[in-house]
């Protein structure tokens, strides 16, 4: 296959004050890059939008660098080798790498991994045996150190992490798992698709009183999605010695004037254990991850949903939807 001169890309025109909208990014015409020794020139093939990207595209610093202005947005995708400069790779090999929001990008070799595209769509491997997947699985048995029997409580459980987290808790042997939505919709997805004993629409009344009614004899581990109501509502369920995963905060992602909870007072009575974590430190659990989760997306004990969007031009309607809850499971973005 031979590339074409230009291609597209996503480029970040304005910081965003509270949610983004279609004026804060620009498609721009590009030349297709030329690799380098040590690189391959990748056609992007899908890639992926992801709730953290909502911190990167402010200044100021954090656990990652964010996004400069005028600049090319970066994020996971899967693409073609067009061509390769780099030993052990050649054209026509499909690879997952961090160089998404462009349809083709000369990336180093030592940051592609390659993939089979035979042995699962290639959204998986943004999804579902990827980085959210991963967050899942290290989450669970890590960060809240998950035992036989406990009662869990996953919230923006229909999103691409939670429906992962609900379904390991249960095939771990979880007493009961609760998961929380956007719409009737996502809930009735999580009982009857996903196999969650109970969950409920966060919008049907405060968050702790639904979550009180769905967790008669309380939390025992919570995997936090959402923050802000959220993580208060769990504080007030959980059982003594409760451990949450912290995941991510994206109640919190789109205001100026973040909600935290109201009640954290009660970690000290109860003993709770409450931890955040950034998957990139669970590297050593890939191996079991990718045997364990991977066996159950095989075998079908494991289901996944995706919402796609097709064209580079939509990514930003795909970003801002996802943002708004309108994905269910994983966004990904097709080119």
């Amino acid at each position: 296959m031979t590339a074409p001169s230009t291609a597209r890309e996503i480029r970040l025109a304005s910081r965003p004050v509270g949610y983004p909208t279609a004026a804060d990014f620009e498609l721009v015409e590009v030349p297709v890059p030329t690799p380098g020794d040590g690189q391959l020139l990748v056609r992007n093939l899908v890639m992926s939008v992801d709730p953290y990207m909502r911190g990167r595209m402010n200044a100021g610093e954090s656990y990652v660098p964010p996004f400069e202005l005028g600049e090319v947005l970066d994020g996971g995708a899967v693409g073609e080798v067009v061509a390769s400069r780099a030993p052990g790779f050649a054209a026509g090999d499909v690879v997952l790498h961090g160089a998404g929001w462009r349809e083709y990008a000369a990336v180093d070799a030592s940051s592609a991994v390659r993939v089979d595209p035979d042995a699962a769509p290639l959204g998986a491997y943004l999804g579902v045996l990827g980085m959210p997947g991963m967050t899942a699985y290290a989450g669970l048995l890590d960060v809240a150190g998950l035992r036989e029997g406990d009662v869990v409580f996953v919230s923006g459980a229909a999103g691409a992490v939670g429906q992962v987290a609900g379904q390991v808790a249960r095939l771990r042997g979880a007493k009961r798992v609760i998961g929380s939505a956007g719409s009737a919709a996502k809930v009735k997805h999580l009982v009857e698709e996903l196999g969650f004993d109970a969950a409920f629409d966060y919008h049907d009344g405060p968050v702790a009183d639904l979550l009180a009614a769905a967790a008669p004899e309380g939390v025992d581990v919570y995997f936090d999605n959402v923050g802000g109501e959220h993580l208060d509502a769990a504080l007030l369920s959980f059982n003594p010695h409760g451990r949450a995963a912290l995941c991510g905060a994206i109640s919190n992602y789109n205001t100026p004037d973040p909600v935290g909870p109201r009640h954290l007072g009660l970690a000290v009575g109860k003993r709770l254990t409450l931890r955040g974590f950034l998957v990139r430190d669970h590297e050593h659990l890939r191996e079991r991850f990718t045997r364990e989760v991977g066996g159950w997306v095989a075998d079908g004990s494991l289901r996944y949903r995706e919402t796609v969007t097709e064209g580079i031009e939509r990514a930003p309607e795909a970003f801002i939807g996802m943002l708004r809850g309108e994905n269910l499971g994983k966004a990904l973005v097709t080119l």
